[in-house]
Order: C-alpha cells, then sequence, then structure tokens
C-alpha cells in the first residue's frame, strides 16, 4: 500500500488515474440532475457538533455492533454492482478488506465473483443482497446458496423497481457489466411487500430492508419482522429530486422506536459524518464511493486504507467532542448549522487539486 496515502481525498485522486472515464462515471454520478446526490452531502453538512469539555478521552473506543455482529467502527461496505470494473477481484476483493479491518460486507447479486467465492474470500461477516432478477423458484435457488455459503443476513434493496437514468455513463455509452448480463425488469418492478414477505421467509435470516426513505415505510417495515431498516436513496442514484438521508433519519428513528437496527447511506465521506448519523439514531453507515474509490486505488488494501483512514477520523472527532464511546453519542452532540461549502460528490475534500483548482469537481 503506497504510504502516500494520508487522506483519503488522495485515494480518490488515485483512483481517478487507474480508472477509464465510463468506470469513473458509474462510481461518482447519480441520476439525471444528481440533486439527490448533492442533497445527501448537504444533509451532512447542515449539522455541526457541539462539544464537551474537561472529559478523560485518553482512551477511546469506536467500535459497536450491527445484530451482534462486531465492528471495529461503525461503518460496513454497502452492496456495489459490478465492483470488478475497480478491482479484478471485484467483491472478493472487499471480502478480504473488511476481514482484514473488521467490518461486515454486504454482497450485491449484482456482482462478481459468485457468492461462494466471495463468501469463501475473508472471514468476515456478510450479508447477501438480493435484486429479484426472476421468479419465485429463483429466488429460493439463489437464497439455498446463500444460506449454504454461510452469510448471516439477506438484504432486499427495495427503491430500484425501475432503471434510474443515470446520465453521466449514458452520455459516453458506457454499461456496467451488471447491466449488459440483461435481466427482465419485470420481476425487480413487481416486488411487493407481500413478495418481501416471502423472501424473508425463505431467507431464515436476518433481513435487512434497503431503500427506506419514508418514516411511514419504516414503521411497516417493522410491522413485517424487518430486522434492520437500512435508510438509503441508492446514493442518489435512482430516484433524482430525493431528499436527503439524514434529512430523514429521525423521523425515521421515531417510527422504528427501538424495535430494529438503522443503517444509513448515501454521502459519507469523512469519520465526521459517521458521529452525525450515529448521533441522530444509527447503528452504523455504508459507504459505496468510499469503496469504489478504495478499490481502484490499490484494491484491497486499498480499500483496508480507506476504513483506516475514516478510524483516525472518528477516534479523533471522538475525542474532541468529548466522547470515548460510540454508545455515548446522541442528539446532545449536533444542532442544525449554516453550510459553508457547496455540495457535491466530493466536495468534503477542499484541497483537492482538481482541473477547477482547489475544491472544485474532479471530472
Amino acid at each position: 500500500m503506497p504510504p502516500e496515502f494520508l487522506s483519503n481525498e488522495q485515494v480518490v485522486l488515485a483512483a481517478r488515474r487507474n480508472l477509464h472515464q465510463g468506470a469513473w462515471d458509474y462510481l461518482v454520478g447519480g441520476s439525471e440532475s444528481e440533486t439527490t446526490m448533492r442533497r445527501n452531502r448537504l444533509g451532512f453538512d447542515r449539522w455541526g457538533f457541539l462539544p464537551r469539555i474537561l472529559v478523560d478521552v485518553s482512551q477511546v473506543d469506536p467500535s459497536t455492533t450491527l445484530l451482534g455482529q462486531r465492528l471495529r467502527i461503525p461503518v460496513i461496505l454497502a452492496p456495489i454492482g459490478s465492483l470488478q470494473i475497480f478491482a479484478p477481484e471485484g467483491g472478493a476483493a472487499s471480502a478480504r478488506a473488511a476481514a482484514a479491518f473488521g467490518s461486515m460486507l454486504v454482497v450485491s447479486s449484482s456482482t462478481a465473483p459468485s457468492l461462494e467465492e466471495t463468501a469463501a474470500a475473508g472471514a468476515a461477516p456478510k450479508v447477501f443482497q438480493l435484486y429479484v432478477d426472476d421468479d419465485l423458484d429463483w429466488v429460493k435457488s439463489v437464497l439455498g446458496r446463500v444460506k449454504a455459503a454461510g452469510y448471516v443476513g439477506l438484504c432486499l434493496t427495495a427503491d430500484s423497481a425501475l432503471y434510474s437514468r443515470r446520465e453521466r455513463p449514458m452520455l459516453t455509452g458506457w454499461l456496467a457489466p451488471s447491466r449488459q448480463a440483461g435481466h427482465d425488469a419485470k420481476y425487480r418492478a413487481s416486488v411487493t411487500w407481500e413478495m418481501m414477505d416471502m423472501i424473508r421467509e425463505i431467507g431464515g435470516l436476518p433481513f435487512y430492508l434497503k431503500g427506506v426513505a419514508a418514516a411511514e415505510d419504516a414503521a411497516r417495515a417493522v410491522e413485517h419482522g424487518v430486522d434492520v431498516i437500512w435508510v438509503s436513496n441508492h446514493g442518489g442514484r435512482q430516484l433524482d429530486q430525493g431528499v436527503a438521508t439524514m434529512e430523514v433519519l429521525p423521523e425515521i428513528v421515531a417510527a422504528v422506536a427501538g424495535r430494529a437496527e438503522v443503517v444509513l447511506d448515501g454521502g459519507v465521506q469523512r469519520g465526521g459524518d459517521v458521529l452525525k448519523a450515529i448521533a441522530l439514531g444509527a447503528r452504523a453507515v455504508a459507504i459505496g464511493k468510499l469503496q469504489g474509490w478504495g478499490l481502484a486505488a490499490g484494491g484491497t488494501e486499498g480499500l483496508v486504507r480507506v476504513l483506516e483512514l475514516l478510524e483516525h477520523e472518528i477516534v479523533s472527532a471522538m475525542g474532541l467532542l468529548g466522547v470515548t464511546r460510540i454508545e455515548g453519542l446522541g442528539p446532545q452532540y449536533v444542532r442544525p448549522a449554516e453550510i459553508v461549502t457547496p455540495p457535491h460528490e466530493m466536495s468534503m475534500w477542499p484541497n483537492m487539486p482538481t482541473p477547477d483548482g482547489p475544491g472544485g469537481r474532479l471530472l
């Protein structure tokens, strides 16, 4: 691993050098106007910290658990389709990074290698994320393989009934391998609450519902026995003009009322972002773009370095907040604040050299 990676902005720059334009656009872009993606970043920027002083912070523990699985920091690896475009080993590289660091990997059903090869690649706990790409017999077959491979949970993504207009890769004519494979779109478009119940029963594993963006759906999901409510808008890559995940997090947490654990993704770039989400009620956050950047910059070692840098930022911020354990965080440590930087997919790295100058967008 190159020693010059002192911050994740250097990881991003290395990833940009290593990726061709189509893969880069697939990773960093959102849908249509990319408003939802920018609002995700804005959702974090609108909260500021309220530190407590004169607290003994000589020992800070950033670890936590998610459904009983220990996490070194409250960060898991989000499911990403076509991970093999960022590192040849694809999901296996992420599995090894999760094991080396002490995280959890959520494995997309639309990435390579096979779910069995990814499961065998590292000892970290793994959750399988399912896209319904065929009939119920196909679902039963896939989930039988998932259970046999030792996955500790099952995740259904619910915000992808239709594939969105992701215009950055569209304009260059680039298609991810997962899109090239071709699936009958009617199956994803036909998933209902009743189908979710059948999938959860067939799976027989702790159940994550990803793509929850409204308190009403969160409350309904808990009534259907969902174990983890995953607050997500697909990183701004599905419905455009949506609201930030951080904006809806407090009302979703209130609707869940402790009956399930809550995960959030969308716009996470810094350790401070992680702590803001935890303070507002999330159990953990998931990283997508940062995961892809780490893999593109240096494969498994690059992703481990991303997680190490997040840990450094988390521990530093916890100590300066006057908090020694993740469980000690709460809404008393944050308050609404004015933004200082226009939000975009890399706006938390103001020193990044780009064609537009420091703080500009890296295209």
